[in-house]
């Protein structure tokens, strides 16, 4: 007989009573609820409250970079990623750029974009002027939403609108710029945009639908840049390969988008790390990185006078230290205190760093000894446990795969019953 999903009230149920159901719903075992109960350093009543319908948690590994140097100031810099190699190559790229004097940065005031969308309008160009005729006003209704995000210095600061030609007609998009300071933005963003919505109505006699955030954020960018000697990256023939792949990269959209999933391998770890919104991140940096017609690379690295690598990454980094899971979970909150940043805009530009590493540590690889060297070799543990390896047959286990070259579950599992044979 099939089985409903239809679960009336699940919501309210307690976890218990929850994961009773799956266990009935999916034939879970003992053994495998028992894992979804363990929440380890995330209490209940927290997770009960960050989510809904909660079952369990799900476990990252969280790493350490080390090496890095920005703008001077050295810091760790905490990782959640489940793919081997992220950490060792980001590592292993902050010590080749601290020999060249480490990451530089900069980052733009934390503005975010709230959108208004207007339609059903007789006069898109009446009505824009008509928006814009009424921006002190607008402001003010935005900012009076937020008075503790005022006394902070930020607020609504300036708006913007265009007609937008789509198949549904001409619209009118407002713009809506909000100083968000130390918070990513998105729920005094949206707040502003739902409260100033009425008043756009009122002006242009058109109908509003959405008004909500973007996470296109342009006007919130963080840069990185750095210069590597040849002699740490293993000579100028290295130099011109990375080179090389870069325009490459920024002439074919195929090869830009690994390339950028390279740089995203870092930043994406720091960013879910500390609580932070990764989804938002990642598609901002895409977007970004298709802004001016053909899809291409958030990142380029050139080739200096002297023979050395130069390199630079710029995205948008729409990243808080309030709101959101932040301050609600307790592991992102010791991430925060491990990575040491004062403000919004250091953590944006330690994130920048982060991403040039992580591009660099790809590149060198590739134009090197090849991307499954040293990432095979990690690869190879998670390999070995998944055959059953435990303890010391973990690393004989992946060092047998690598020595001959195959890395795959039916060998790991031949030379694990070997080892218990002996």
């Amino acid at each position: 007989m099939n089985k409903s999903s239809v679960i009336s009230g699940f919501y309210k149920l307690p976890i218990k009573e929850r994961l009773a159901i799956v266990k009935d719903f999916a034939g879970l075992t003992d053994e495998e609820i028992s894992l979804l109960e363990n929440t380890g350093s995330l209490p209940l009543d927290v997770l009960d409250h960050m989510v809904e319908n909660v079952i369990g948690v799900f476990p990252e590994p969280m790493g350490v970079g080390v090496n890095f140097q920005i703008n001077g100031k050295d810091y760790l810099i905490p990782m959640a990623t489940e793919e081997p190699s992220v950490i060792a190559a980001a590592s292993y790229a902050a010590k080749m750029v601290r020999d060249g004097g480490g990451f530089h940065t900069s980052s733009t005031s934390p503005i975010m974009i709230g959108q208004i969308q207007v339609v059903k309008l007789k006069d898109a160009k009446t009505a824009k002027k008509q928006v814009l005729d009424a921006r002190a006003n607008i402001l003010k209704k935005a900012n009076d939403q937020d008075p503790v995000l005022n006394s902070f210095g930020g607020g609504a600061k300036d708006l913007d609108a265009r007609i937008l030609e789509t198949t549904m007609g001409q619209m009118l998009i407002v713009h809506l710029f909000v100083d968000c300071r130390d918070a990513m933005g998105a729920n005094a963003v949206n707040t502003m945009a739902e409260a100033i919505a009425p008043m756009i109505e009122e002006l242009t006699g058109g109908h509003v639908y959405l008004r909500i955030i973007s996470n296109l954020a342009v006007k919130r960018l963080a840069k990185a840049w750095c210069t590597v000697p040849k002699e740490a990256l293993g000579g100028e023939t290295v130099v011109d390969g990375i080179a090389y792949a870069s325009a490459f990269a920024a002439a074919d959209p195929y090869r830009a988008a690994t390339h950028n999933k390279g740089a995203m391998n870092g930043i994406i770890a720091v960013v879910l790390a500390t609580g932070n919104d990764h989804r938002a991140i990642e598609a901002g940096g895409h977007a970004y990185a298709a802004l001016s017609g053909p899809y291409t690379t958030i990142s380029k690295w050139t080739k200096n006078k002297n023979g050395d690598l130069e390199g630079t990454i710029e995205l948008p980094m729409a990243v808080g230290l309030i709101g959101g899971a932040v301050k609600t979970h307790p592991i992102a909150r010791i991430c925060m205190k491990i990575l040491n940043v004062k403000s919004a805009n250091e953590f944006a530009e330690v994130l920048a760093a982060v991403g040039l590493a992580q591009n660099l540590a790809a590149l060198r690889a590739l134009s090197s000894e090849g991307i499954q060297r040293g990432h095979m070799n990690l690869h190879a543990r998670n390999i070995a446990i998944t055959a059953g390896a435990k303890d010391d047959r973990v690393d004989k286990v992946a060092a047998q795969m690598v020595k001959e070259h195959k890395v795959r579950v039916d060998r790991a599992k031949e030379i694990l019953e070997e080892l218990t044979k002996q």
